[in-house]
């Protein structure tokens, strides 16, 4: 944007020097443009001297101003070239930093020359590989693989235009990158709108804003951070709900088939079923709400884990669920009425303690649960265990016995854990892990 000062009758015009020194000016009169000169009458002479004060600014971070002098309606004159400095946002360091502790590759994306980009980088903490996005086009096949490579393995990008930054974005995601940019223009929509994770910064164009998946709302970049951290923990709450479901799945429809196939008998009844049921999605839904530990790496989903971890975890509670049966049968020589009791409040008390062997990968005792986990799991538990104590739709169990089937859970609890640790050592053992994500940043406005 050009911008005219009046002094004494006299026109500065300050403009962008382009890199063939190309110096826009213009005489304006109540905000009309009457002319437009493309070279001052000096160029010539002062061209040289020019081009290196450019190459020093850029080399120091900062944009050069052009000004020129005309008296009246005369030729104008070049006379001298002014710094200007964009600085970086304030927490973009601190933000650089914290995300690539955490896995994320940062890029910067920016219209400047290479010396400004490669000076900014220094000051943010990024790499210097900056590549030059004017060299981006068109390129046989050998040609766009070295440019993909280049483009993977860049630290920012230099004298980028909206194209190039579409590019970047398609490029990354081509080879395996899943890809957030942030971006405030109306010529960053098609890139936003291309990413993975479109962000849109506080005060983005209108344009900017519809093409995103995220708007924030105040400024800086930190916040990104935090989201990123947030939704980690939520994919380990996601992680924690999916292996405990299918855990307890396994365990109910595998030892009531093998009770009934085997033993021809109904180790609940169906009322019983029912109320497994309606305690547990109450327990559950506190999951939510409970205390997660992010990873310093991206997360992503693994079956193989998810499933292996479940499966081990199920068959144990199968195991230990016949195993009270048996004691219940041949040693303690309890009828069938009131094994059916035992059978329901050692279901509902060792499956509702396997959410706490879901919820972290390593002892139970690692990571401290949420208040209201705690206490949605022992308010449900008071009452199963009441129902089963003073045989509501059942037999009653009496206390003595609801004693011994929460001390029976609590050891199958603790062997379970160790269990745990052992598949989880054997599925998914301790290794490097490449990071898989990159973000495409831009540092400066």
């Amino acid at each position: 944007m050009l911008k005219t000062l009046r002094v004494n009758s006299t026109a500065f015009i300050f403009g962008l020097i382009l890199a063939e020194f190309v110096i826009f000016a213009a005489t304006f009169y109540g905000g009309l443009v009457l002319s437009w000169v493309d070279f001052s009458l000096n160029a010539a002479e002062v061209k040289a001297a020019v081009e290196r004060a450019v190459g020093d600014f850029a080399a120091r971070g900062f944009r050069s101003l052009a000004v020129a002098r005309a008296e009246g309606e005369g030729e104008w004159r070049f006379l001298g070239v002014l710094p200007l400095f964009d600085p970086p946002r304030e927490d973009a360091k601190a933000t650089i930093a914290t995300a690539r502790s955490m896995g994320v590759k940062i890029m910067m994306v920016t219209g400047d020359a290479i010396a400004i980009a490669q000076e900014t980088a220094g000051k943010l903490g990024l790499g210097k590989n900056m590549l030059d996005a004017s060299g981006f086009g068109a390129a046989n096949q050998e040609e766009a693989d070295q440019q993909a490579r280049s483009i993977e393995e860049a630290d920012g990008f230099a004298q980028v235009f909206p194209e190039h930054k579409f590019h970047i974005v398609e490029v990354l995601q081509q080879r395996g990158h899943i890809v957030g940019m942030t971006g405030d223009g109306v010529n960053d929509a098609p890139a936003l709108k291309k990413a993975d994770c479109g962000i849109a910064v506080s005060g983005a164009t209108d344009a900017a804003r519809a093409a995103a998946s995220i708007v924030l709302m105040t400024p800086g970049l930190s916040v990104i951070i935090e989201g990123i951290k947030e939704s980690r923990r939520i994919f380990q709450r996601m992680t924690s709900y999916a292996i405990y479901r299918i855990a307890e799945t396994l365990r109910i429809l595998l030892f009531l088939t093998l009770s009934i196939l085997v033993f021809n008998f109904y180790p609940v009844t169906a009322v019983m079923i029912v109320m497994l049921a309606l305690l547990n999605d109450g327990a559950i839904l506190s999951i939510a709400y409970d205390t997660a530990k992010y990873k310093t790496e991206p997360e992503a989903w693994n079956m193989r884990l998810v499933l292996g971890v479940a499966t081990v975890l199920g068959v144990m509670g199968v195991v230990s669920a016949f195993a009270l049966f048996y004691l219940g049968e041949r040693v303690f020589h309890l009828d069938r009425a009131n094994i059916q009791t035992l059978m329901y409040l050692k279901l509902s008390v060792a499956g509702h303690l396997t959410i706490f062997l879901t919820r972290t990968r390593g002892p139970f005792w690692s990571l401290r649960p949420a208040r209201i986990l705690w206490l949605a799991v022992l308010g449900t538990q008071i009452l199963a265990t009441l129902i089963a104590v003073f045989g509501l739709f059942m037999t009653p169990l009496g206390w003595g016995w609801a004693a011994f089937v929460w001390g029976y859970s609590f050891l199958w609890f603790l062997i379970n854990d160790r269990v745990k640790l052992i598949a989880y050592r054997l599925l998914d053992p301790p290794r490097e892990r490449a990071s898989g994500a990159f973000a495409s940043h831009q540092a400066a406005s």
